[in-house]
């Protein structure tokens, strides 16, 4: 047992499982670098907030494993911070092992798949706990793996099988249309949801990239574990090339720069802001690199007039799902006028029931916000404009007793009345990223009408990652299928935020994804369609008139 330094009442603790470390991992080998970041359960900051930041600060001095503050059990892991000369050297390590590796066949690469789906199965009880103490709940947890599972499952390998080769017979010719990779692929995962973004690598790799993968630095651990635990041996034991994965923990603005700069980068997939991303795929294009966007999101979640009220109800509240700070969840609802009294009243309820709590108790959806300055500028605003608050609009502990320097913020829903009236909501127009949800309540109209006003208002928002709608209509789910254009995934009678096989797990249109914005299923977007045709005694001045009419 060790004194734990730096609390004002020191404990003798000692942790009971050994702690996680991880240096970088470049051209098959691990790497100290020049320092290290650890992680420090999420709990602490909940349960103690002094000895926390002394722990931080105590490991910030001194790094080293065996040192009093990292045997605390409050420290759960570590992960290496390597210079720019490393991060260098992994670009080359990927440009050096790209050829082999695309050489490898399509069967034997999309077999990395599901050998990696039963390594996330295997291990999900590891990497649930590691989510937990990087403050995810563990309900919110559970459904971010859930990404992992769906994207590498049997349904969803034989679909990219299908997209990636096919091949025909033509006139003494076999035709082929097949998906080359593009190369060296550099990707940015978010600190929000780290584990679901930076797990996406696998697919790249699936496609015949080498992929250097940058762990965010605050919240690094979870990347590190799913890639170099995981992925790597799998690589090692299908005979991969090193360098075909790389994983990198520094600084961020530093590295995109230098991924911008390299010109062995062929493909960078980045998650951000739309402000920030939308330039940075101007960057890209302006020096010959593709852009695969995954930026904010601004969910539109639409409930007809005879939807099943309840079931509508369970997936409006998924929008408060780790406190709204995920681009996924539904940040708008439209719902019809005839419904919209019980819809809320019922909404009401169910808003309130979602409490604050430690992230390992299943009941928990809320995570810790830190900065609130503008939810409550954007709540202030809506109520002047007329909106009526519905539930919530404070800061609250963890027991939901109110408090100004609570480290919650209660899920807060604003009644909006009128379609074309709520586009001067700025909560309406943008992503917030709180749980802070409008419920727009357009004017009586009749039905017809309506359904081609929410479909324009649908189709009208700038971003474009999910719509989703509860209606028990046919004909209304037909039209509302046929013509929203808008958003990358449409979910209709369903959890607005589930992952499912062969449907998309990320992208968008407009501010979300930018120009080349859609669905985005990273084995086809790190890769290009090159088609094939080899002939067997064909005639060349025949051939250059095949098609024309005799």
């Amino acid at each position: 047992m060790r004194e734990i330094p730096g609390s004002a009442n020191p404990v003798l603790e000692m942790r009971s499982k050994p702690l996680l470390s991880y240096p970088s991992y470049v051209g098959g080998k691990d790497i100290e670098g020049i320092s290290w970041v650890y992680t420090v359960s999420s709990k602490s900051l909940l349960e103690d907030v002094f000895t926390s930041v002394s722990l931080k600060r105590a490991l910030e001095k001194d790094p080293d494993p065996r040192s009093a503050a990292a045997q605390h059990p409050y420290v759960v892991g570590r992960c290496a911070v390597i210079g720019m000369d490393d991060v260098t050297a992994a670009t080359e390590a990927a440009a050096g092992a790209v050829d082999a590796w695309s050489a490898v066949p399509l069967a034997e690469r999309l077999q990395l798949g599901a050998r990696y789906r039963q390594k996330l199965i295997e291990h999900q009880d590891t990497i649930l706990e590691i989510m937990v103490a990087e403050a995810h709940p563990i309900t919110l947890a559970r459904w971010e793996l859930t990404c992992l599972i769906q994207a590498y499952s049997d349904e969803s390998l034989a679909w990219y099988e299908q997209q990636m080769y096919a091949e025909r017979e033509y006139r003494g010719r076999k035709l082929i249309v097949r998906r080359q990779a593009d190369g060296v692929v550099a990707i940015n995962p978010p600190q929000n949801a780290p584990v679901p973004n930076s797990g996406l690598a696998v697919l790249a790799l699936m496609a015949g990239n080498a992929v250097v993968v940058r762990a965010p630095r605050s919240i690094a651990l979870s990347t590190l574990y799913i890639l170099r635990e995981l992925a790597v041996p799998l690589l090692e034991e299908m005979g991969a090339p090193a360098g075909t994965l790389n994983i990198v923990c520094g600084t961020p603005q530093k590295i995109i720069d230098h991924w911008l700069d390299d010109p062995r980068v062929n493909d960078i997939i980045y998650f951000g802001a739309s402000d920030a991303g939308l330039r940075f795929e101007q960057e890209c294009v302006a020096r010959g690199k593709k852009p695969i966007l995954e930026l904010a999101g601004n969910d539109s979640l639409v409930v007809w007039k005879d939807a099943d009220i309840p079931s509508a109800v369970e997936a409006i509240t998924e929008s408060f799902y780790g406190s709204g700070q995920i681009c996924m969840v539904p940040n708008c609802v439209v719902v019809h006028p005839e419904i919209a009294d019980e819809l809320i009243a019922a909404l009401k309820v169910a808003a309130e029931a979602v409490k604050p709590g430690y992230p390992d108790d299943p009941e928990v959806l809320l995570s810790p916000v830190r900065r609130s300055e503008r939810f409550f500028n954007l709540l202030k605003q809506a109520t002047e404009q007329g909106g009526q608050l519905i539930a919530g609009g404070h800061r609250v502990e963890l027991d939901g007793s109110p408090s100004q320097a609570g480290q919650f913020l209660e899920p807060t829903v604003v009644r909006v009345d009128g379609l074309a009236e709520s586009q001067n909501y700025q909560m309406v127009r943008e992503e917030t990223f709180f749980p802070l949800l409008p419920v727009v309540v357009p004017a009586p109209t009749p039905d017809d009408v309506l359904l081609e006003q929410i479909i324009d208002f649908v189709n009208a928002n700038a971003y474009g990652l999910r719509n989703s709608l509860w209606a028990g209509s046919r004909e209304v789910i037909d039209r509302y299928v046929t013509r929203v254009r808008n958003s990358g995934l449409l979910k209709i009678n369903d959890s607005h935020i589930g992952f499912l096989p062969v449907v998309p797990t990320h992208g968008g249109t407009g501010m979300t994804g930018g120009a080349f914005g859609e669905g985005n299923y990273p084995m086809l977007k790190t890769s290009h369609v090159q088609g094939v045709s080899i002939g067997t005694g064909v005639s060349p001045r025949v051939a250059m008139f095949e098609g024309l009419a005799d």
